[in-house]
């Protein structure tokens, strides 16, 4: 029998949403009445694109309100002099379980490669340097027993203490009452225990030494070093592992960005009301409006947005997809559109720091092999030093190529906080000179390099949600805030999406998945319903919604 691909089915609330995408009947449909409703989305990043894309598809007129850049966290920055080679500052590697996301890159027209990923064939080779100890690798069968010790003993613990390989068949199989009867109990065995409690707590580690456990944290399983998750809730940790979010990885070739800006530009052939030939950028007079300042209802009972300019728009509903603390921090927004509890909620989301440092360089010079020892010059590295992980981007022989010198979370991120690219970038090398003492990595760069902290940019405050033990409940109010029913008057028409809204902070797909969330909530706000044929999100959510757990 053939396995089914791995998909981002669940856990907490398995909904087939590739599935919904691509069914004939479409996403749902709108009454007459409700044709050419005004809703307003704050963010242009993948979640807002992706919502409003969808809700123009139904008839409605999305209008875009945008503190910065068109994309979001998908920012492919062209370095200067070769637009064609960029650095990619967000997301950059995708999964190939994130079906939906997939959903989007393929219908504009978009490729992908694999990600080189350390001990994967796309990374060619592998650098892992402990504590002045260097280890080359082409393979995992490269590798010291050490290292094999770490990566069995967090095998079993996954299925000491999750089930592991019966619940990530239940996913795949998409048997929604088996993901739940075996998920719903983790939930409440984790949700207020840490990743690292997991690890110490485990009969597999109990039986290693602290040696192990720092490896583990150091270099980690398949993307690398995990100890800056290290406090977070064991939840978010087996959501990745569960849902393949740390394997078989891709990066989009010609960088990602280019999935907001086509579908920004994208006139679809299935849409109702709008002329052939709409798109999101048509029908917003070609730019999103600039950053929402004040969110509040008017005493007639409408949802009003205004501008950083001071234009006031009157609409049928509001999406925000913009980072949750803005919501207290730079938009003035009314305290009554929102429960407290939600408040609560919004406030305590938690975000992580990240840090990364990219520089052009002349050719892939790492692929050279070292005539005496056969290894290639320079490899995918992950190291105990300032730089942490190092990645190579090869573009062809003899084309100018990429290094992401240095990604770094957390601690490792705030190091370099306050440090311009020239200081990060001489950081780093000094730093891959110690690994690396005969190539001269320097004397490949070209131009300037690229930095980015995303905790220092106003309009992010940090690289994505980071859920804290005991944060669950939060999670759920904001996730489940689609479903507005049994909401007051008062509270309803502004709904949340992007990926600190969805169970997987940092992946594109939660914030594709919460995007559509809110389209099925505008939808149905709007009095519209999906075909019988394709029941939607809301349609499916009373009966396999997340587990409720008590206050």
């Amino acid at each position: 029998m053939t396995q089914q691909p791995l998909s981002m089915f669940g856990p907490d609330f398995p909904f087939a949403y590739d599935d919904w995408l691509q069914h004939p009947a479409g996403l749902g449909s709108l009454p007459p009445s409700a044709l050419g409703a005004r809703v307003a989305v704050i963010g242009a990043g993948i979640a807002g694109l992706v919502c409003g894309y969808e809700l123009m598809r139904m008839g409605v007129r999305p209008v875009f309100y945008e503190a910065g850049r068109l994309g979001g966290r998908l920012r492919s920055e062209p370095f200067p002099g070769n637009p064609a080679v960029v650095a990619e500052l967000g997301g950059m590697r995708f999964p190939q379980s994130s079906r939906g996301f997939h959903h989007y890159l393929e219908r504009m027209g978009l490729q992908t490669r694999p990600f080189p990923n350390p001990l994967t064939p796309a990374a060619g080779s592998t650098v892992i340097e402990l504590e002045g100890v260097r280890h080359y690798a082409e393979t995992l069968a490269d590798l010291p027993p050490l290292f094999h010790e770490v990566a069995q003993a967090y095998d079993a613990a996954l299925e000491e203490g999750a089930h592991f390989s019966e619940l990530q068949a239940a996913i795949r199989d998409r048997d929604a009452a088996r993901v739940k009867a075996l998920w719903n109990p983790l939930v409440r065995a984790w949700d207020e225990r840490t990743f690292y409690d997991f690890i110490t707590g485990s009969s597999a580690f109990q039986t290693l030494s602290f040696r192990h456990r720092e490896v583990f944290g150091q270099v980690g399983f398949g993307t690398g070093g995990w100890d800056s998750d290290f406090p977070n809730s064991m939840l978010e940790i087996l959501r990745v592992n569960l849902t393949g979010c740390d394997t078989d990885q891709h990066l989009v070739v010609g960088g990602v960005e280019q999935l907001p800006r086509r579908l920004w530009q994208h006139a679809p052939n299935a849409i109702a009301h709008w002329p052939t030939g709409t798109s999101l950028q048509s029908l917003n007079d070609g730019a999103p409006r600039p950053a929402a300042r004040r969110l509040y209802r008017d005493p007639d009972g409408r949802l009003t947005v205004t501008d950083s300019h001071g234009h006031v728009g009157c609409f049928d509903a509001v999406v925000c997809t913009c980072q949750s603390w803005l919501l207290t921090t730079a938009i003035d927004t009314d305290e009554a559109l929102f429960s407290q509890p939600l408040w609560m909620a919004l406030d305590r989301t938690r975000y992580m720091q990240s840090a990364k440092t990219f520089v052009m360089v002349d050719r892939p010079f790492w692929n050279d092999r070292n005539p005496h020892t056969g290894e290639q010059l320079m490899s995918m590295t992950l190291t105990d030093r300032l730089t942490r992980g190092t990645y190579l981007f090869d573009n062809g022989p003899d084309q100018p190529a990429v290094i992401c010198l240095s990604y770094a979370w957390m601690s490792d991120a705030l190091k370099v906080l306050p440090l311009d690219a020239e200081k990060r970038t001489e950081l780093a090398l000094g730093a891959l000179k110690k690994i690396y003492p005969d190539v001269d990595i320097a004397a490949h760069i070209r131009g300037n390099p690229i930095t980015v902290s995303w905790e220092s940019d106003p309009n992010f405050l940090g690289a994505f949600k980071g859920a804290l033990p005991g944060h669950y409940r939060y999670n759920h109010r904001m996730y489940g805030h689609f479903m507005q029913q049994g909401l007051p008057q008062s509270q309803r028409g502004v709904f949340l999406a992007g990926d600190d809204i969805s169970w997987t902070p940092a992946w594109a797909e939660g914030a594709v998945q919460t995007a559509l969330n809110a389209a099925w909530g505008v939808m149905s706000h709007l009095g519209g319903r999906c075909d019988n044929d394709n029941p939607g999100p809301g349609d499916a959510y009373l009966e396999w919604g997340p587990l409720g757990l008590e206050d």
